[in-house]
């Protein structure tokens, strides 16, 4: 294990403990005073003013489009003016997902590509109109220009009011000096009317707008939401496509975990016990001669090989343990976890509560978890006990190693413990770790449990 402790032992406790490592930022004003000003703010009011005009031309360009390429399916050329509707569409969506990574901060991955098996303008068109991102971004371009109108609306009505309101003390002189009357009207018919003019009016109007102020970001904020939502769910890859993604990538780290462990085993046998038969041979060859002319040179010669068969035998047993152990394959998570925690150097408190056994790639990956993060606790968290735990919450096997050691382990930098993550997320497995500097270290992992 290449993961360290007390000096490298800064295990960061991740996205769910400390907020990806990130310190928290101290300001002055709370947040609702400052949201009026602060630049998050300003950029999804100026993302929701571009949204209009964008919309326009997206739902403009789609809608001509498609009602071109159905009223000309009658004829060939229908098909190609259906599919540069739709090939357009992804161009917009893509200017879409840059508007929103630099307004929204929204980072989202383009769709799968257009999967063709031929070569050719033919297959190119049959690629576009079987792609489901190709009409999710026709989708999206007729279902966001109502809600970009809406959105714009409330917005530029709850932007402009609010500052107008609030700064009304600065600008009311306008009215009695330019306007012929006292002031803002709010209110007026043919014999009566209301003119905010005097100090309290003005005064409230003020206050008003400032209420109106503070509550623009946030309302703009739910407004942002919804358009993170469709930028989401319809310009981006499909659940598919991205579990396809996943599952390839989970195949490669399988298989670079099977190839680095053939590795392992090979270089093992080859520098250990094949190393020590060779030896062996050899002595036994040297004895076999000793044995007419000095038998007791040869005698001990072969006392010596004896001892070398031994440690041979031992190490051989090492690597069997390493590669599956007998005692998990016979009796389990729990005698299994229990022959790990008996050679950790601290003592370790075991409790297995399982109904029944699970499938037997589970049960491995949970026994060689268990048993590297024992290694680490035994060589670098300083530790005066631990404890592990394992037990089933509906269809995930939990497993919780704590010690009270040092603290401060770290799951990045290519260390022991980012190993162990890739090799969980590859059967849809996660670790977390909490581990603050100071300790006590708690880790945890789930698996999906496979009967």
């Amino acid at each position: 294990m290449a993961t360290e402790y007390g000096q490298g032992y800064g295990w960061d406790g991740g996205p769910g403990f400390r907020g990806e490592g990130a310190e928290e930022r101290r300001h002055l004003l709370p947040a609702a005073l400052r949201a009026p000003i602060e630049a998050r703010s300003w950029r999804e009011f100026g993302y929701l003013m571009l949204s209009l005009p964008i919309s326009i031309i997206m739902f403009t360009y789609a809608v001509t489009m498609v009602s071109l390429g159905a009223g000309l399916l009658v004829t060939f050329l229908g098909i190609p003016v259906l599919a540069a509707g739709l090939a357009g569409c992804r161009g917009l969506g893509a200017l879409e997902r840059t508007r929103a990574r630099a307004l929204l901060g929204l980072d989202v991955a383009a769709p799968e590509p257009l999967r063709m098996t031929k070569q050719g303008p033919m297959a190119w068109m049959g690629a576009m109109l079987k792609s489901g991102a190709s009409w999710r971004h026709l989708l999206y371009s007729v279902l966001h220009f109502p809600w970009a109108v809406f959105a714009f609306s409330v917005a530029i009505s709850f932007w402009a009011y609010g500052w107008a309101m609030l700064t009304y003390p600065l600008w009311f002189w306008l009215f009695p000096v330019y306007g012929g009357q006292d002031g803002l009207q709010l209110y007026g018919d043919q014999g009566h009317s209301i003119y905010l003019d005097n100090p309290f009016e003005i005064t409230v109007t003020a206050l008003v707008g400032l209420l109106l102020t503070m509550a623009t970001p946030w309302i703009v904020r739910a407004l942002t939401q919804v358009d993170r939502l469709l930028v989401h769910g319809l310009l981006g890859p499909s659940k598919l496509a991205t579990r396809v993604v996943e599952l390839e990538s989970d195949r490669g780290v399988v298989i670079d975990t099977a190839a680095a462990d053939l590795r392992r085993i090979e270089r093992d046998l080859h520098d250990g016990a094949q190393a020590r038969l060779v030896a062996l041979a050899m002595d036994l060859g040297l004895a076999k001669e000793k044995l007419t002319e000095d038998p007791q040179a040869a005698a001990r010669m072969v006392g010596e090989a004896h001892g070398e068969v031994k440690t041979a035998l031992q190490e051989l047993r090492d690597l069997a343990r390493g590669i599956h152990p007998a005692v998990l394959t016979d009796r389990g998570l729990d005698a299994a976890l229990s022959s790990v925690a008996s050679r950790c150097t601290v003592p370790v408190q075991v409790e297995v509560d399982l109904p029944a056994r699970p499938a037997p790639a589970i049960e491995g990956i949970a026994y060689f978890t268990v048993s590297e993060l024992l290694q680490n606790i035994s060589k670098h968290s300083k530790a005066t006990r631990a404890s592990v735990d394992v037990w089933r919450i509906e269809n995930r096997l939990m497993i919780q190693v704590v010690d009270n050691g040092v603290g401060g382990a770290d799951v990045a930098g290519g260390s022991g413990l980012a190993g162990l993550a890739e090799r969980l997320d590859a059967v849809d497995g996660i670790l977390v770790v909490d581990s603050p500097a100071a300790g006590p270290t708690r880790i945890t992992a789930e698996l999906p449990w496979r009967g």
